[in-house]
Parts: C-alpha cells; sequence; structure tokens
C-alpha cells in the first residue's frame, strides 16, 4: 500500500508525465516507469503494464486538440496503429515472462537511446500541402518493431513513432505529432492487454496518476504556444539521460548477482 505522502508526491509527478506528452507528444512512458517503480514502490513489471494504461490514455486527450487542427492522418496513423498494436501485444506478452531487473535494464537503455534521439533533434520536413501516400509495407514494418519494443518495456512511444511517420513519406513535424499521439494510444492499450495475461494492477492508484497525466497533458497543450520546443526537448533530454543511467546503476548490480 503506497503512503499518503509518497501518493501526493507520485500524483504531482504524473502531472509531469502529461506535460511531457502535451509539449513534445511523447516521452511519458520514460518518466512514467520510473515514477512507478521507485517512487510508488511497484514490481517492474506492474509498472510497466501501468504506464501502458497512463500513457494510452493522455494520449488518447493529447490527440484531440490536435485532430480539431488537422494534424492527424487518419489513414497512415490507423494502418501504423494495427501493426503496433500487434507488436505490442506480444510484447506485453513476452514482458510479463522476463525478469523485472531484465526489463528494467531495457527500458533503461531505451531512456538513453531517446535522449540521444531528443538532443540531436528531429528532422524538420516542409510541408507541401499535399497529403502523402506513405508505402503500406513500410508502414506495417515500422509499426511493428515500434509496437514490440513498446509492449516490451512500456517505452518507445512519441520518439520512435514520430521520426518514422516524418521519414517514411515526409510528414510535416505538427502532422506527424499528432498522427503519433493516435499511434501511441492504440498500441498502448494493445500492450496492456498482453500484460494483464500475467499482471494484476493496484487501479485506485493508476486511475489517480492518469487523472493528474491529464491535467498535465491539458495544460502541456496550451503551453506549446509560449515554451520554446527545442530548449524544452534538450533540457528534458538531458534529465531523461541522468535519469537512464540511475536506472542502470540500480539495476546492474541485481543483474550481475
Amino acid at each position: 500500500m503506497v503512503l499518503s505522502g509518497t501518493l501526493i508526491s507520485v500524483l504531482i509527478l504524473a502531472i509531469a508525465i502529461g506535460l511531457s506528452l502535451g509539449l513534445l507528444g511523447g516521452g511519458g512512458s520514460i518518466l512514467t516507469v520510473p515514477l512507478l517503480t521507485y517512487v510508488a514502490g511497484m514490481d517492474p513489471k506492474e509498472a510497466i503494464a501501468a504506464s501502458l494504461f497512463v500513457v494510452g490514455v493522455t494520449s488518447v486527450v493529447s490527440t484531440l486538440p490536435h485532430a480539431r487542427l488537422g494534424n492527424v492522418q487518419w489513414r497512415t496513423g490507423l494502418i501504423f496503429g494495427a501493426a503496433s498494436m500487434v507488436g505490442a501485444f506480444l510484447g506485453g506478452l513476452a514482458g510479463g515472462r522476463i525478469p523485472g531487473v531484465v526489463l528494467m535494464i531495457a527500458f533503461a537503455l531505451m531512456m538513453i537511446a531517446t535522449a540521444g534521439a531528443m538532443l540531436r533533434g528531429r528532422k524538420k520536413t516542409a510541408s507541401t500541402g499535399e497529403k502523402k501516400h506513405l508505402p503500406l509495407g513500410k508502414i506495417l514494418a515500422e509499426g511493428l518493431v515500434v509496437g514490440l519494443v513498446t509492449g516490451l518495456v512500456g517505452a518507445g512511444g512519441g520518439f520512435l513513432v514520430v521520426p518514422a511517420l516524418a521519414l517514411l513519406g515526409g510528414l510535416a513535424m505538427p502532422v506527424a505529432v499528432g498522427t503519433s499521439l493516435l499511434v501511441i494510444s492504440m498500441k498502448s492499450f494493445a500492450g496492456l492487454a498482453g500484460y494483464l495475461t500475467s499482471v494484476s494492477l493496484d487501479w485506485p492508484l493508476i486511475l489517480a496518476v492518469t487523472g493528474m497525466a491529464v491535467i498535465g497533458a491539458l495544460i502541456g497543450a496550451r503551453l506549446t504556444r509560449v515554451v520554446p520546443e527545442q530548449a524544452l526537448r534538450k533540457g528534458f533530454g538531458v534529465f531523461v539521460l541522468v535519469m537512464g543511467f540511475v536506472v542502470l546503476a540500480q539495476e546492474l548490480p541485481a543483474l550481475l548477482g
């Protein structure tokens, strides 16, 4: 049972999860898994499964304002998302049967890779005003791989999906971000379904965290007009990089005996 003081800390920090998704279109799981593991005291497998639910719901909420602005390419998002759901479900099935310490080390490596992508920045693509017809085979392959990673370690959302969408068909960044949120929501719930075959969750706590994350996402959506994305991304990238090494330092001694 989470103590009241710890619960308050968890709920306050959950706002940062939503802020990340609202401002950057990704990064929610990078914060959620360490928060639930090291602050809330969850088992790593439970934390990963809970992260998939929190990020999935928050992504659905974040998709709505992007859709109103026309920044969601539904055909690409639904095809990519469907492939990701298959990969995420398979990853969730596998993740529920892998030792927690191995999953956390894999998660830490994903954090470090994500931080590197954030610090390098995204390649900007010019918007031509034309709808891009993305190759179906590439959409399915990319979606399957990204979904598998997400389902396995509960990470690899927007910062894998956005570059994939941008590079596959040259989507403009606002469209890639909006479409990625649709994909993240789809594959997060599929990964959760895979985990629920072997993991049980503390739903009252998870729903409370999700509610705070949704509030953060709504705030983040409003702040996009005020906060420079590049400065925010680089600062957040440094934080994620440090956190990745902290998780490695926590987990490697246990793995090495």
